[in-house]
């Protein structure tokens, strides 16, 4: 009973209740400071997140703006170390056999598509034999037996298939002053898609020929164009024939 006395007299003893609140307001102040501290320590994390994630944002532009000038770069090389012909054709020089005199054609021998041999005879125009000089291909028969023909005249046209060249046709603004012998060139023929054949820069035209545009404004002047032929190797494209349309596309040195 004397030990509860003195516990419920220390209890009521002003000066430790004082201490008591004190210490207890004391407690709660500290809370408050963690508690603050805590919620700071929250902001602080998501401000660093949004930072995190703007900083990953801008990371991410920067490897796509340096990716896109590295392939727009790549791309302009592309474009620029090379030259385009869109208007092509698979062609040989084309020899023409005619009188040396007027006369009546009596006969022909030979028809389109016929290979034939040098010297061969291949019409007859009154008494005159008409022959080949070369080896060749056959492409153009004129068949008007019975008609006058004249030394203008052409009766049987033949091409050598070893002289089967690529000849392209350009704009002297579209990059003719690029273009020298010994380029390689890359070059599809319609007939067959997309396949490629290899060729090489064999000639380039000294003169132009009209382009047939021309231009009314006064500062213009009327548009040339230059044949580019590409050699190949017949050996190698056998398949490809006179007449052929191509596109071209040649590497610049």
């Amino acid at each position: 009973m004397v030990m509860n006395t003195n516990m419920k007299s220390s209890s009521s003893n002003p000066a430790v209740l004082a201490e008591e609140k004190k210490i207890l307001g004391e407690i709660k102040a500290e809370e408050r400071k963690i508690e603050k501290a805590e919620a700071l320590i929250v902001d602080a994390e998501k401000k660093i997140s949004r930072a995190e994630r703007h900083i990953t944002t801008i990371v991410i532009v920067l490897t796509l703006l340096i990716a896109a000038g590295a392939g727009g770069l790549v791309y302009w090389r592309f474009l620029t170390s090379r030259i385009s012909i869109d208007k092509a054709i698979v062609s040989a020089p084309q020899i023409n056999i005619g009188p040396s005199q007027a006369g009546i054609l009596q006969d022909v021998f030979v028809n389109v598509g016929d290979t034939v041999p040098a010297d061969t005879v291949v019409a007859r125009v009154d008494t005159q034999s008409l022959k080949t000089t070369v080896a060749g291909l056959v492409i153009d028969v004129n068949k008007n037996i019975g008609k006058r023909v004249l030394p203008t005249d052409t009766v049987v046209s033949v091409i050598d298939p070893n002289e089967l060249r690529v000849v392209g046709t350009i704009a002297e603004d579209k990059g003719l002053a690029d273009i020298q012998v010994g380029q390689r060139a890359v070059f599809t023929v319609d007939a067959f898609g997309s396949r490629a054949f290899y060729g090489t820069v064999d000639n380039v035209s000294p003169t132009s020929h009209d382009s047939g545009v021309v231009f009314n404004i006064s500062d213009k002047r009327e548009t040339r164009e230059f044949d580019v032929t590409i050699r190949y190797d017949g050996t190698v494209y056998p398949e490809l024939r006179n007449g052929m349309s191509a596109k071209v596309t040649i590497l610049k040195n």
